[in-house]
């Protein structure tokens, strides 16, 4: 019995192998870090470390839902959020079904690489630029209209253009990426289904809509619950990037505002119960979620 139990493990030690990494990470970054939790019910300091910090129970998050900026900082992150699950999370979607009834191979494969490559910029490039193009005295083509006699675009400082410029970088950077998983899922769709709609009469619209979206919709699902479970993280370094204090009232959001007070101030206690309330909202909105998916026939997450 011992014997054919080491047999098992080592046949599957490969798989362990390329596992391993992924499990050490969480541990180390994922795991571990949950320890320092304690700190959000104490007024830390890191001189006297977790044991010698007083102990102030609820304090920091009573100070979170009193304080002046809590409203305006929430509405900002859920309007983000929630343009990025309308706007965002759709194309993905859109984009894998239109490669995915690309005939010809070289050009899905030529598009599918142009729509990729923008994941690997970094954000502070992709701002870069665009601080270089629309920047209000010497942006490129602000100069450009200018000439042309149009007025300049205020782009940048403009509070009312923030939101569609950050959920529009969103798409152009990350939806090609986010697209390969719809398409390993539409890879795994039975081609004799789209034979048999042949023979019946279907054309690609009816093709599309009865084979190629049901094909995709567990995944939707699944990939739509994780996604509100991130619904107060909307990204730390784009949003900062793009602030300015022109636009502040529209683009401070928790994660800017954790930076402020907790790096720049040194409130760690306090930004630790903000991100402790984040993370329990997300928590909520994936289990409730899940529930309801379950009870409309679909797949939750656990």
């Amino acid at each position: 019995m011992a014997t054919n139990r080491w047999l098992q493990w080592r046949r599957g030690l490969p798989l362990y192998a390329m596992i391993a990494p992924g499990l050490v990470f969480f541990l180390l970054f994922k795991y571990l870090p949950m320890g320092g939790i304690v700190i959000a019910f104490q007024e830390f300091d890191p001189i006297s470390g977790f044991a010698d910090s007083p102990w102030i129970g609820l304090g920091n998050f009573e100070r979170l839902f009193t304080a002046p900026d809590f409203w305006k900082l929430l509405r900002n992150t859920m309007m983000l959020s929630l343009l990025n699950l309308v706007l965002f999370f759709p194309a993905p979607i859109v984009l894998a079904v239109l490669l995915y009834e690309v005939r010809k191979s070289w050009f899905r494969k030529a598009v599918q690489t142009i729509v990729y490559l923008p994941h690997f910029l970094s954000w502070v490039v992709i701002v870069g630029v665009t601080v270089l193009l629309f920047a209000t005295q010497d942006g490129g083509i602000n100069n450009l209209l200018a000439t042309k006699g149009f007025e300049r675009i205020e782009l940048l400082t403009d509070p009312d253009y923030f939101r569609s410029l950050y959920v529009s970088q969103n798409i152009w950077k990350e939806a090609g990426w986010n697209a390969i998983i719809f398409l390993a899922a539409l890879a795994a769709v039975d081609p004799t289904l789209y034979e048999a709609a042949v023979v019946d009469g279907a054309g690609r619209w009816r093709q599309m809509w009865h084979i190629t979206l049901p094909a995709l919709k567990s995944t939707i699902v699944i990939l739509f619950i994780l996604r509100l479970g991130s619904v107060m993280d909307i990204g730390f370094e784009h949003v900062y990037l793009l602030q300015n204090a022109m636009n502040l009232r529209v683009s401070d959001v928790f994660d800017t505002y954790v930076y402020r007070v907790g790096i720049l101030q040194g409130e760690f206690g306090f930004t630790t119960a903000v991100g402790l309330f984040k993370s329990i909202v997300g928590l909520v909105l994936i289990l409730l979620a899940s529930r309801l998916s379950k009870k409309m026939g679909e797949e939750g997450v656990y």
